[in-house]
C-alpha cells in the first residue's frame, strides 16, 4: 500500500472522525458557557415587582422576572403573570431555553450528567407550552409604546427560560445546564460520520479491482467502521470504562461551578478573608467560617451547595447566605437566586480543585477509549488479513 493513500485514509478519519465533531463539541461548551454566565452576572439585577414598577423611570433598566406563562399576543410578544404583576416580553432575538423536566422536587440531592440537556428553542415553539408554565425572563426593561416591556439588544441579550419546580431550584439547574456525558455526540456528528464513511467507500471501491491494492481495500473498510470500534468486543470493556470517567468528569465541572456561586457576591480581602456584599433587595449577602459542621447542617436545615459534602471529613465549613445577626449563622435569603448553603472549604479553592480533577478524568477518559480503539482495529486487521 501506497504511504500516500495511507495518508489521505487516516487524514479523512482524522477529519471526519476527530475535528469536525470535536470542533462541535468545543461550539457546544461555548455555547452553554455564555448561557451559564450571562444567567450568574443576572443575578445581580433587582428582581421586578409591582414596588420597583411603579418607581420606573423612561430609561433602560436590567431587570430579573419570574412568574407564570399566560399567553402570546402580537405574534412575538410573551405576557408573564407574576404575583401582583404582568409583564410582556419581546421575544425577536432573544435567547429562549427549555430546561428538561426535573424529577422530584426541591434541589436535586446528585447530578447525573445524561443525554437529556436543555434545549435553545424557537419562539414559535412557545406557543405550544401549557398556560401556568414557569417562566424566568433577565434582561433590558425599556418604555416603548406607551407600556414597560422586556427587549433584546446586541448590548443587553435577552434571556428568557421555561422550566417546572420551584423557583429556588433554577438557580443549580441552570448552571449544571448543558452538561453532556458524551459531547463527542452532538449537531453536527451524524453529517460527520456519513461524510467519513462516503469517503471510505470511495477510496475502497476506487481499489477493489486492483488485487495489489487488497490492503489499501482492507485499511478503508476498516476506517469506514472506526466510529462502531467503541461498540463491540474486546474494546467495548474500554468503553464502559470512558463512559463512567466521563460522566465524574463532567459531575465535578458541574460541583466547579456549583462552588463559584457564592462569588458572584463575595470580594476576596487582603486578609484572606471575604468582604459580602448587599443583594439587589437590600439583604445583606455574606459568608462565615466554623470549625465543624454545625449541627443543623447535619439535620439537612442547612442545604450542602455541592451534593454530598455533608460526609466529607473537612473541619473548616463555610457557610453563604443572608446575614440578619452577627451571632446567628446566615439564613435562607428572600431572593430565591441568591446561593444559600453550606461548601467543605474556600468556595474558590474548592472550583479549583474540582476543575482540576475534572480535567484530568477528560484526559484519561479519551486515553481509554483510543486504547480501546486500537485494540479492536488489531484484531480485526489481523482476521481480515488471513481471510
Amino acid at each position: 500500500m501506497k504511504i500516500s493513500v495511507l495518508l489521505v485514509i487516516i487524514s479523512l478519519i482524522v477529519f471526519w472522525y476527530g475535528l469536525v465533531p470535536f470542533m462541535g463539541a468545543i461550539f457546544n461548551r461555548r455555547k452553554w458557557n455564555l448561557f451559564r454566565r450571562r444567567f450568574d452576572e443576572l443575578r445581580l439585577r433587582p428582581i421586578l415587582d409591582y414596588r420597583i414598577y411603579r418607581q420606573l423611570k423612561e430609561e433602560e433598566n436590567l431587570f430579573r422576572f419570574i412568574g407564570g406563562f399566560e399567553s402570546i399576543t402580537d405574534r412575538k410578544t410573551l405576557w408573564i403573570q407574576g404575583e401582583n404583576l404582568t409583564i410582556p416580553v419581546s421575544l425577536a432575538d432573544a435567547n429562549i431555553y427549555l430546561l428538561p423536566i426535573q424529577k422530584g422536587e426541591g434541589i436535586p440531592d446528585t447530578f447525573d450528567p445524561g443525554e437529556e440537556v436543555p434545549e435553545r428553542i424557537n419562539w414559535s415553539r412557545v406557543t405550544t407550552l401549557t398556560e401556568g408554565a414557569r417562566v424566568y425572563v433577565g434582561g433590558a426593561l425599556v418604555f416603548r409604546d406607551e407600556r414597560w416591556i422586556f427587549v433584546s439588544s446586541k448590548e443587553a441579550p435577552l434571556t428568557v427560560i421555561f422550566f417546572d419546580g420551584p423557583d429556588r431550584s433554577l438557580t443549580t439547574r441552570a448552571i449544571s445546564a448543558g452538561r453532556r456525558r458524551n459531547e463527542y455526540w452532538n449537531e453536527v456528528t451524524p453529517y460527520s460520520l456519513a461524510m467519513g464513511a462516503v469517503c471510505q467507500i470511495l477510496i475502497a471501491l476506487s481499489y477493489l479491482h486492483r488485487p495489489a491494492f487488497r490492503l489499501t481495500v482492507i485499511t478503508s473498510i476498516i476506517a469506514m467502521f472506526i466510529p462502531l470500534l467503541p461498540m463491540i468486543p474486546p474494546g467495548i470493556l474500554f468503553t464502559v470504562i470512558f463512559r463512567w470517567l466521563s460522566g465524574q468528569a463532567r459531575r465535578f465541572m458541574t460541583y466547579s461551578d456549583l462552588a463559584r456561586l457564592p462569588l458572584r457576591y463575595l470580594t476576596p480581602q487582603p486578609d484572606s478573608g471575604w468582604q459580602g456584599c448587599r443583594l439587589p433587595d437590600g439583604e445583606t449577602y455574606g459568608m462565615i467560617c466554623r470549625d465543624f459542621p454545625p449541627e443543623i447542617t447535619r439535620e439537612g436545615k442547612i442545604p450542602p451547595i455541592i451534593p454530598g459534602v455533608i460526609k466529607s471529613r473537612n473541619k473548616t465549613w463555610y457557610i453563604c447566605g443572608a446575614l440578619r445577626d452577627e451571632n446567628e449563622l446566615p439564613v435562607e435569603p428572600v431572593d430565591p437566586f441568591a446561593t444559600y448553603g453550606v461548601l467543605p472549604g474556600k468556595p474558590d479553592v474548592l472550583s479549583r480543585q474540582y476543575k482540576i480533577a475534572s480535567h484530568t478524568l477528560d484526559i484519561v477518559s479519551w486515553i481509554i477509549l483510543l486504547s480501546g480503539i486500537a485494540l479492536n482495529i488489531y484484531f480485526i486487521r489481523l482476521i481480515l488479513t488471513l481471510l
